[in-house]
């Protein structure tokens, strides 16, 4: 390392001739004096603060930086901080650290501030256009934004592609209703069912910041508990910000809000409504007119003022991960906006994630619990059995389910429905063999055998497309495949022919039901799709869980458990006569945390096991990924913190043709690696600068190849 001055700090070699250079360039340039422009090719500029420092809105890191150009006075009045403005940018002769520009096309930006002068000594480039006079980026906004891609090695643009909605000028015109007064402080109500509930919603009310990690109770009412508690931060004259994995969720927590404080009180933001409506919801939240927000992870950045209170619900769930970059999750995201705005958290689900445990373990947040008497009272009765017995029941087979599952849904569906979870969707199962359950895979490129869903019968690669003949078992010789996985529409013609009198629906990707009638049914639904039945499911059975829980995944346990607890929470309790099976091992640690329904003891087990492993989130990870040579260049090019650990890297799945592309898999064909980069706690902003500037050097060249970089990957195998 080397001073300022360019001498050697401790005894170490000079400093190179070009960094002497480099040095001395910058000490002439900081002691130049600082132009104030006047005019510009003859127009006159603004008389105070005539100069604009603009973001604009290129999401590259090697332009990651704010760009000065000169106000025109005609767009004096208009340019003020915060709004939007377009400006010259790109081809031509121009010296793009400056803003200094002599062509180039017109790209959109930010104003984020005025200024008396700038650091460039030239002449600027002026302002072409505002855009529009309404501001949409306030400081608050802006560091939040800069936080977040920092945090995620990310451009402060591409966070506010996410943050900010795309303009429309029919809702701008539009004036917002004016603010509504603070309601009452609400009562307990089922928040009374916590031990300490009551307490945490008069702190909100009383202009307090608590912080808690919530295990809701099973059943209906924790919309109602999430509206209460965004009626308790509004009763302090502060505001709230609730996120939710999907729209059934969002739509029953906007339903619950409704009839505790009427309409008019809080905004919906969901990435499906139409430009014009979500815009104008988004500018009365922006102006003030609305200080509740409830929606999905479009909602994160929602520019609530004065918040009290920033909720998650169900923090495990995928949906609550950002695809586009830098991809920002709404829990590290909504973290980040309670350490900057000093207000109310509150994480809250039927299960618990490890992230939400280690809250709890640092002190961080306090945890939200009933006692185990509430618990027991509102939870089924949970039944387990071995997926081996399955093979050995032929009383059972047609049906695809052992004895005690089949008796639990005949006695189940004469009191009410009976859902039936299923991990896999579709008709194309994924197979392994019938004696020692290796899965079967191709014997060209390892990938993957499926059952050909129509055409000849016969196995196909579903990373090659090679036909497979005349497969055996590479572990013991067997001949003999079973599907790992019966998908949903098949399980539900299976159950059909098991049950002929009783009506059976499915919910998947394809069409989710949002609620089912009281009546006898069967419901045959993927992890996370499962309908609300009027009245709660009589039981539930939960199928395949070895499958959900071997994936090849860090949270394979922690997500089986939270896809069972999920669907649990929707069975009427042990008292009424509600009853799970999950068809599992039942000495495996998830499965003994469903029977006894502690999936926070689960996440404190898993915890301590992450952390003797150095795994996220005890420690902080990056993925990197790309063309071999590609990732070899980056990682040898990066300076990576001292305590850093690279881990691999290692060759990706191939991904399939016609299949969609994840965020970091190659292209379909294309041969990818993936490295892990890991580090010690509180050197996790360390990593993400160093990945920052090595990427924004990679870009400044123009490299061609593409890598990847990801920070805290949701899915480490």
């Amino acid at each position: 390392m080397s001073s300022e001055n360019g001498q050697p700090d401790g005894g170490g070699e000079p400093a190179p001739p070009e960094q002497l250079a480099l040095i001395r360039e910058s000490v002439r340039k900081a002691k130049e004096p600082r132009a104030k422009p006047r005019t510009w090719r003859g127009a006159k500029l603004a008389p105070r603060l005539p100069v604009a420092r603009v973001l604009v809105d290129k999401g590259v890191l090697h332009l990651d930086r704010y760009f000065d150009y000169a106000v025109p006075e005609e767009l004096d009045a208009d340019a003020q901080p915060g709004v939007r403005v377009r400006v010259r940018f790109g081809a031509g002769r121009h010296r793009v650290r400056e803003g200094r520009r002599e062509g180039g096309g017109l790209i959109d930006g930010f104003l984020v501030e005025r200024l008396a002068e700038s650091d460039y000594s030239g002449p600027l480039a002026a302002l072409a256009q505002v855009v529009s006079p309404e501001p949409v980026l306030d400081a608050e906004l802006l560091g939040l934004a800069r936080a977040v891609a920092d945090r995620y090695a990310g451009s402060l643009a591409d966070v506010l592609q996410l943050a900010v909605p795309p303009r429309n000028a029919r809702a701008e015109r539009r004036p917002s209703p004016d603010p509504l007064p603070p309601p009452p402080a609400p009562s307990a109500g089922p928040w009374a069912r916590y031990e300490q509930g009551p307490a945490f919603l008069e702190a909100l009310a009383a202009g307090g910041a608590p912080r808690a990690v919530w295990q809701a109770l099973p059943g209906p009412r924790w919309s109602e508990e999430l509206a209460r508690a965004v009626a308790a931060a509004l009763a302090s004259g502060r505001g709230a910000l609730v996120v939710l994995p999907d729209y059934r969720a969002v739509a029953r927590v906007d339903a619950a809000l409704t009839a505790l404080l009427g309409e008019g009180r809080h905004a919906v933001l969901t990435a499906d409504a139409g430009p014009e409506k979500r815009y104008a919801q988004w500018l009365a939240v922006r102006r003030g007119s609305v200080r509740a927000v409830v929606g999905t992870r479009a909602a994160m950045f929602a520019p609530v003022r004065d918040l009290g209170l920033v909720a998650v619900w169900d923090d495990g769930d995928d949906s609550h991960s950002e695809q586009h970059a830098p991809q920002p999750h709404a829990r590290e995201v909504l973290l980040l906006r309670a350490a900057q705005d000093k207000c109310g958290f509150l994480l809250g689900g039927w299960s618990c994630t490890v992230e939400a445990a280690q809250l709890v373990e640092t002190g961080w947040a306090r945890p939200l619990v009933a006692g185990r008497d509430r618990v027991r009272a509102a939870a089924p009765l949970v039944r387990t059995v071995s997926d081996l017995d399955l093979a050995r029941d032929e009383a059972a087979r047609a049906a695809r389910l052992p004895t005690l599952a089949w008796q639990v849904a005949r006695e189940g569906l004469k009191h009410g429905p009976v859902l039936v979870q299923v991990p896999r969707r579709g008709y194309v199962p994924r197979l392994a063999c019938a004696a020692c359950r290796a899965p079967a895979r191709c014997r060209h490129c390892s990938g993957p055998l499926q059952a050909q869903e129509s055409g000849p019968a016969g196995l196909r690669c579903g990373w090659c497309g090679r036909e497979e003949g005349g497969w055996h078992c590479p572990e013991c010789g067997g001949f003999r495949l079973r599907a790992q996985v019966v998908g949903a529409r098949r399980t539900a013609e299976e159950l059909g022919r098991a049950f002929p009198a009783v009506p059976v629906r499915t919910s998947g990707r394809e069409h989710v039901l949002d609620t089912v009638p009281g009546t006898p049914a069967l419901v045959v639904s993927t992890p996370g799709a499962e309908p609300v039945a009027e009245g709660g499911y009589a039981a539930a059975l939960l199928l395949d869980g070895w499958a959900m829980l071997n994936r090849p995944d860090l949270r394979a346990g922690e997500d089986a458990l939270r896809r069972w607890i999920g669907a649990a929470a929707l069975v009427r309790p042990q008292p009424a006569g509600g009853t799970v099976v999950v068809v599992a091992e039942p000495t495996l640690r998830p499965v003994q945390a469903l029977v006894r329904w502690d999936p926070a003891g689960h996440a404190v087990r898993e915890l301590a096991d992450r952390a003797e492993l150095r795994f996220p989130p005890v420690s902080r990870m990056a993925a990197v990924s790309g063309p071999p040579q590609a990732v070899a260049g980056f990682l040898h090019a990066v300076e990576l913190p001292q305590e850093a650990e690279v881990l691999g890297p290692v060759p990706l799945p191939v991904t399939p043709a016609g299949r969609p592309r994840r965020p970091g898999a190659p292209p379909p064909g294309e041969h990818w690696e993936r490295a892990l980069v890991r580090v010690p706690p509180g050197r996790g902003a360390a990593l993400a600068a160093a990945l920052k500037t090595a990427q924004a050097a990679r870009m400044a060249r123009g490299n061609d190849d593409p890598v990847w970089v990801r920070i805290d990957p949701p899915d480490i195998g």
